[in-house]
């Protein structure tokens, strides 16, 4: 049984947080993010402190208990230190540019493919064969950072393919001649 729920927060002391309703909104020197929580979860804040509790202990209330507790905390560390995805391209003449709004992809297809950038994610390509995304936003970050690996997940035989940065393919041995 997970007691996420039950750890709290420290806020650092160049945060802010505010709650209306439902909605909560953190500050930080890194930007601002807001997330609407469930009504079922109570946050309190006590000066730099947040706690989370929840009136009973159904299933459903357990989950939201520590996804809440786990999101408010992924937002506070946005804004703060902010998170990075590194993605490496593997492969003969596979490439990677940056022009614009749009991410080009040169990975085996006979037309490169081009992805518009999100509003909140910031792409840098410092050379053909990687992609550094970062964000404030870790959910934004890792949904775009799944859509340019999808492109061209890498395979198993070769190892060919868009990877994250310290992910291990494993290998698979080819077909054996008679």
């Amino acid at each position: 049984m997970s007691r996420i729920g039950y750890k709290e927060i420290d806020l650092p002391s160049n945060v802010e947080i505010s709650q209306d309703g439902n909605v909560v909104t953190v500050k930080g020197p890194k930007g601002t993010l807001s997330r609407e929580i469930s009504p079922l979860i109570k946050m309190t804040v006590d000066g730099n402190v947040i706690k989370f509790e929840r009136d009973a202990d159904t299933n459903k209330l357990k989950m939201l208990h520590g996804t809440t507790r786990a999101n408010v905390n992924n937002m506070v560390e946005g804004v703060v230190n902010g998170y990075k995805k590194v993605l490496k391209l593997v492969g003969v003449g596979y490439r990677a540019q940056f022009k614009g709004n749009k991410l080009i992809l040169t990975v085996g297809y006979s037309n490169p493919v081009e992805m518009d950038k999100p509003e909140d994610v910031d792409i840098n390509v410092p050379d053909n064969t990687t992609i550094e995304l970062s964000s404030i936003n870790k959910e934004h970050l890792g949904n775009f950072a799944a859509e340019v690996r999808a492109v061209r997940s890498p395979e198993p035989y070769k190892g060919k393919g868009i990877r994250y940065e310290n992910e291990h393919i494993i290998r698979k041995e080819g077909k054996t001649g008679k």
